[in-house]
């Protein structure tokens, strides 16, 4: 009894334990199954991670940046020289209102008659390397050709330093010599804005993300630079001129007297007072405090790309201010980097699956090693950052000098110029209109007088302000200038009333309208100066069709006619138009 007792006791604690132990065994189990479930898990989470990482671009990079800053450089180049070729023959060509040849030939004289460095850095240009027997064939060669090149880079998105270089020295030559008519702040601008995109590209491949040029940081802040330096010159200029700005009314006259309006100005200019108040405000607060946003990190930077792009998009559609606004989004743009620009390109191939590509052979640790050229290229990015940095010591100067002066070059190339807009505001529109008449004596109460229509610019009271942005007429712009100059202080406005005298073509094929086109020219032409306003829409004066009311305030110049006109050429070594037979 003892014995089973005890072998019934040794077996049921044996049985207990291996109850136990099967528990336990179990609950080991379980633990490592959860483990393995939680370790599967993370290791699952982690690959997804991974995988999404390797479909999605990331921060940091600027491959994508970079096409869509030489798209857009491209884009603006286009226009540019599509207006040079549309209207260089008529202002500065053979028979223009101010030759460039008669310049050139200036400057050589100037420069002691020979062409060489000095005549160069005066005026930087490769028309003096170009034959002059026809002027007009070379600027419409130079045109063209930057025409065709911008074109090229726009629509693939690729450009290496050739290309870019041959833009900038084309469109350089166009300015040094275009005189009165290059002479706005956006073509400086376009001028160092393009300047820096040399600096994007490779030296001669051609490839949308070439992998031996990666994109420099420095070139990047570079362009963030110049939108820096742009708002800041505009908005301190603004604080330091015009009374208007400061008491905050400018926007009350702006939209009626910028240089050429556009449709929705109309609209615009009559807008509730609280609304101008708040645009004004607006305005010094985009071009005074958001710049600084720039050096505040990528998300504030990138806050500061998209308010100044929303912001030139306002003005765009507000008003023909030619590509200035355009322009001015392109160094905006350089605020983004891949991560934020990557919903602009298609996913799964092209330049967005190779940046995919790049970023994940790095993340690998897969990065090749540095060529003798990327060294070299690390050598001149450097050097364009000491440079852009030497440069732009005036320009710092200037903008927070007292003394501030606005769209001025401190080198003879523009790579660093000083910027600004609308520093000044006039309080009412005032325009110059060509009058002609076919009646031999100017005096007649009976003489009728028939007004020229220019592309653009106010004149005729019914019709429609134009939409052309980013197109730029010169002569419009001018035109506007002159308005509120005297005759004396723009000759060049009697030169025109020479050639409209005369029915010339060259000057007629920059207006929208000849009253006497097909028929005897003009005995007469004269300026008369009128006072615009825009009509109050809903009025009686706005159901007519009248989108203008208008008060002569008096004569801009007298009436003029081709013989009397003869010495005044003269003087001036203008050549004298063609008198008709049965005038003489």
């Amino acid at each position: 009894m003892t014995v089973t007792s005890t072998n019934m006791a040794a077996s049921s604690d044996s049985s207990e334990s291996t109850v136990r132990r099967r528990r336990v065994d179990g609950r080991k189990t379980e633990t490592d199954s959860a483990d393995s479930c939680r370790e599967n898990g993370a290791d699952s989470s982690r690959d997804t991670d991974t995988e999404k990482r390797r479909e999605s671009v990331q921060t940091g990079t600027f491959w994508l940046t970079r096409i869509v800053l030489l798209r857009s450089v491209a884009f603006i180049y286009l226009v540019a020289f599509s207006v040079a070729y549309n209207q260089n023959k008529q202002l500065i060509g053979e028979h223009g209102l101010m030759p460039c040849k008669s310049y050139l030939n200036s400057v050589k004289r100037y420069v002691g008659g020979k062409v060489g460095m000095a005549a160069l850095a005066y005026t930087p240009s490769i028309l003096w390397f170009l034959d002059w027997d026809d002027m007009d064939a070379n600027l419409d060669g130079i045109a063209l050709v930057g025409m065709a090149l911008s074109a090229f880079v726009l629509v693939t998105g690729m450009a290496n330093m050739v290309i870019m270089v041959t833009l900038w020295v084309l469109y350089h030559s166009l300015v040094n010599v275009g005189q009165l008519w290059y002479s706005f702040g956006w073509e400086s601008q376009l001028l160092e804005t393009g300047f820096l995109a040399i600096f994007l590209c490779p030296v001669w491949t051609l490839s949308q993300v070439p992998r031996r040029c990666p994109p420099s940081l420095t070139c990047i802040w570079t362009f963030r630079w110049l939108i820096v330096r742009i708002m800041l010159g505009a908005g301190l200029i603004k604080i330091r001129g015009d009374k208007c700005w400061r008491d905050l009314t400018c926007m009350d006259y702006h939209y009626e007297t910028q240089p050429v309006p556009n449709p929705l100005s109309y609209y615009m200019h009559r807008s509730p007072w609280w609304f101008h108040r708040f645009e004004t405000l607006s305005n010094h607060f985009i071009e005074l405090i958001v710049p600084f946003f720039t050096f505040l990190g990528r998300r504030m930077c990138m806050v500061n790309g998209a308010i100044q792009i929303l912001f030139q998009v306002v003005l765009i559609v507000s008003g023909n201010l030619s590509f200035l606004n355009w322009l001015t989004i392109v160094p905006s743009l350089a605020c983004f980097d891949d991560a934020s620009l990557s919903f602009m390109f298609r996913s799964g191939g092209g330049a967005k699956k190779a940046v995919l590509e790049i970023q994940n052979e790095d993340a690998a640790g897969r990065t090749p090693k540095p060529t003798k050229g990327m060294l070299i290229r690390r050598v001149v990015n450097i050097s364009l950052g000491i440079l852009i940095g030497f440069l732009s010591i005036p320009v710092v100067m200037n903008l927070i000098s007292s003394r501030q002066v606005m769209n001025t070059s401190f080198d003879p190339l523009r790579i660093v110029n000083t910027y600004g807009a609308f520093g000044s505001i006039t309080k009412e529109r005032t325009e110059v209109i060509f009058q002609g008449t076919l009646n031999p004596d100017p005096k007649d109460p009976e003489a009728v007088w028939e007004e020229y229509q220019f592309q653009c610019k106010p004149g005729d009271i019914y019709r429609r302000p134009c939409l052309i942005s980013p197109y730029h007429y010169r002569l419009d712009w001018l035109m506007w200038f002159a308005a509120f100059q005297t005759y004396e202080q723009s000759e060049w406005v009697i030169h025109i009333a020479g050639r409209l005298l005369s029915n010339d073509s060259t000057v007629l094929s920059l207006l929208d309208h000849n009253p006497f086109q097909g028929r005897d020219p003009p005995r007469w032409v004269r300026g008369e100066h009128f006072r615009y306003k825009f009509s109050p829409p809903g009025s009686a004066s706005a159901a007519q069709g009248k989108w203008w009311l208008r008060k002569r305030i008096g004569a801009y110049f007298p009436p003029v006619d081709l013989e009397g006109l003869r010495g005044y050429f003269q003087s001036r070594n203008w050549p004298h138009p063609h008198i008709p037979p049965n005038r003489s």
